[in-house]
């Protein structure tokens, strides 16, 4: 292995040591260690008992009949245990976690979402570490690093965020195939808002990628049939308790109520989604739902277009993938937890500063923003900060500091979008006039990665004096 890339594994290994610290030492003090856990546990043991894991009160009795709580426990957490609002699809990973019982479940649970989110930020490196070791492995390992929150309170976010990076890394590499494509099948199941506008980059690009995406949807489809059956056999109204369970939460003065009235900014699970920025600015629903789906919406289809229209090479689908990830945080319901998707913005970043100047150095920076800003140090010194701004006052000026103060995640992904679709826009213009941004190092000739990635259809031209390398479409 080359220096660089030996330095830069080193740098998410260290990531990786303060992750399960810092972590591990927070599951002994918390009161709600693996909260998350449970969150899909409870539902997933009540349709074993043949309950309706939709209904409140089914789970309920399976809540109170295992007699693991606390009795003071508050009644919220209670409630966020006991109202599933998974869709059904996401049983499929959680019922063999819940069918060998809770305390086998909570081990196998975090052992699983170790591996998964561990080998993603590796993978997320790799991709790129030809070219940037140094950054890729830094913005890596400083993303796991920040992530201690997940593994405390076992996330589901870690799991689908990781099984959707590493089913990347398997088709942009061309390895292990059918791995990816049951790591993106599960993915989707358990968290479709998190992986569902990836699988979509993929179909859109074409080639083998467009192949291993409609094999993962054939697979999440056989998959989740058996379990979507079996809960309408026990709950034929389950969509709408579902939706009964969604609105719930979203209440004014809930966990997920975006408006400032809300809990969004007040703990380390805060709303990305840009509803929680216009919901300072707008109290009404309908008006901050409406700004934000409009946002989103169009930025989405601006992406699609240009995705469309993007070849199959490795710069057109980092660049694509880049702009896929903090754009899936914005318009719809996603927390800090699931804004870890953002380790797929590495491959692009690290081949734009391989080129060097002032491109370069503006996607290193958006980039690191976006780390820092969704990374869980920030975010508890940004709490504690700012306990006493939480409520604007009715002036556009104080409700302007309360965004950039306590909800700066959903800004700075914006931002991440705004730019990676920009650069994917030049990179598409360029492509068309066969001048896209397709230099890399002349050492990635060589690799066997790429000999035997879906890119190796492609022509290679060298060009020693100037070490660099284009890809070409034939």
């Amino acid at each position: 292995m080359k220096k660089g890339r030996l330095d830069g594994l080193i740098l998410v290994l260290l990531g990786m040591i303060v992750f399960l610290v810092v972590g591990i030492a927070w599951r002994h003090v918390s009161l709600i260690e693996m909260g998350d856990f449970k969150v899909v546990y409870y539902p997933a043991r009540c349709l074993l008992q043949h309950g309706d894991p939709y209904s409140e009160r089914d789970v309920l009795r399976v809540y109170q009949g295992e007699d693991r709580e606390r009795p003071n426990e508050p009644i919220l957490d209670r409630q966020v245990k006991t109202r599933f609002f998974y869709p059904p699809t996401a049983l499929i990973v959680t019922l063999p976690f819940a069918f060998v019982g809770f305390a086998a479940g909570k081990l196998l649970w975090t052992v699983f979402l170790t591996l998964s989110l561990v080998l993603a930020s590796i993978l997320a490196c790799d991709m790129a570490g030809d070219l940037a070791p140094l950054l890729s492995g830094f913005l890596a390992g400083f993303a796991l690093m920040n992530s201690f929150w997940l593994f405390m309170v076992g996330n589901a976010a870690a799991i689908a965020v990781g099984l959707c990076v590493i089913a990347v890394w398997c088709f942009y590499r061309g390895r292990l195939v059918v791995l990816g494509v049951l790591c993106l099948a599960l993915s989707l199941a358990l968290k479709p808002n998190d992986s569902g506008l990836v699988w979509l980059c993929l179909l859109l690009v074409g080639g083998a990628f467009r192949k291993r995406a409609l094999q993962a949807l054939f697979t999440v489809v056989i998959l989740s049939l058996p379990v979507v059956l079996w809960v309408t056999y026990v709950s034929s109204h389950w969509l709408q308790e579902l939706q009964a369970n969604m609105a719930f939460f979203s209440g004014v003065g809930s966990i997920v109520d975006p408006a400032a009235t809300g809990m969004t900014g007040r703990n380390m699970d805060s709303l990305v989604q840009l509803q929680s920025v216009a919901g300072i600015f707008f109290t009404n629903p309908s008006t901050y739902n409406l700004i934000a789906y409009a946002i989103g919406i169009v930025l989405i289809l601006i992406w699609v277009v240009l995705t469309a229209r993007t070849r199959p090479t490795p710069i057109g689908v980092s660049l694509a993938l880049a702009a896929a990830a903090p754009l899936s945080m914005l318009p719809t319901y996603h927390m800090q937890h699931d804004a870890k998707l953002i380790l797929l913005t590495i491959p692009a970043c690290a081949m734009l500063w391989a080129r060097r100047g002032a491109l370069g150095w503006l996607a290193m920076l958006v980039t690191a923003a976006g780390f820092v800003v969704n990374g869980d140090i920030f975010s508890g010194i940004r709490i504690l900060l700012t306990r006493g701004i939480l409520v604007p006052q009715p002036t556009f000026a104080s409700r302007l500091i309360t965004v950039v103060f306590t909800r700066p995640a959903p800004l700075v992904l914006l931002l991440m979008a705004v730019f990676y679709l920009w650069v994917l826009a030049k990179h598409s213009l360029l492509d068309q006039e066969n001048r896209g941004f397709e230099a890399l190092p002349e050492q990635v000739t060589v690799s066997n990665r790429i000999r035997s990635s879906p890119f190796s259809t492609m022509k290679i031209k060298a060009n020693p004096q100037a070490k660099l390398v284009m890809w070409q479409g034939d």
